[in-house]
């Protein structure tokens, strides 16, 4: 990996992994922004984030890690708001303070409340320490505590319109849509009790933007997702 370490000139690079819900917000957010990267697969299974030359693109061991030029930014969160300053149109943030504070509200829920109680370091951890198994009944009480929350909150502020927090995808969006397309297809989490989220997860199956960062279309999916 040494050798690839920096970008092609005029070109991000994405070190992803194809089934990481943190990954495929970074490329949400990529393709919103109509930003042509190239697409560096990292494979967790086989333990390739603790290459020493990946590890100084993240010291935590964690993808996605996006080069462009000399900045290296190792965290989804902090990719969406470097490519939101750099790339403004269309602007993933509304003006509005309220509004903005509820769409960072709501991508914390999931990147701290939900995706990092259930990653796969967690799952490995119960698995050995509780026992088999135990791990898809704590991922299953994660999420749905999760999606309780933000269901609750979208009503409460009577914000969605066609998405999250209006009628444009906004920050919301981006960490919405891997959560929910994680929760149905790979924990398979009743989502008849999430009204809200199951609407809006149709609507991220049907944009374009959205349906290009979906796990199977990436480049090291297994040829059968």
């Amino acid at each position: 990996m040494a050798e690839e370490v920096e970008a092609t000139a005029g070109r991000p690079r994405l070190y992803s992994y194809w089934r990481s819900s943190c990954s495929h917000r970074a490329r949400i957010a990529l393709n919103l922004k109509g930003v042509d990267y190239e697409y560096k697969a990292v494979n967790l299974l086989k333990g390739e984030q603790s290459d020493p030359e990946f590890l100084k693109l993240n010291p935590m061991k964690f993808v996605p890690a996006l080069v462009d030029g000399d900045a290296i930014i190792g965290d989804s969160y902090a990719i969406a708001l470097y490519l939101e300053d750099k790339y403004p149109d269309p602007p993933l943030l509304p003006q509005d303070p309220k509004k903005k504070a509820l769409n960072h509200q709501i991508a914390n829920i999931v990147s701290s409340g939900i995706q990092p109680l259930h990653n796969l370091s967690v799952l490995r951890f119960i698995e050995q320490k509780v026992g088999a198994g135990e791990s898809v009944l704590w991922t299953q009480q994660q999420i749905e505590r999760g999606f309780t929350a933000i269901e609750n909150l979208i009503q409460l502020k009577d914000c969605a319109g066609k998405y999250a927090t209006g009628d444009e995808v906004q920050l919301a969006d981006v960490f919405l849509a891997p959560q929910i397309y994680a929760a149905i297809e790979r924990t398979k989490i009743d989502m008849s009790n999430y009204p809200t989220l199951a609407r809006l997860h149709a609507e991220y199956m049907a944009h374009p933007a959205f349906q290009a960062a979906l796990p199977g279309q990436q480049p090291d999916a297994p040829p059968s997702t």
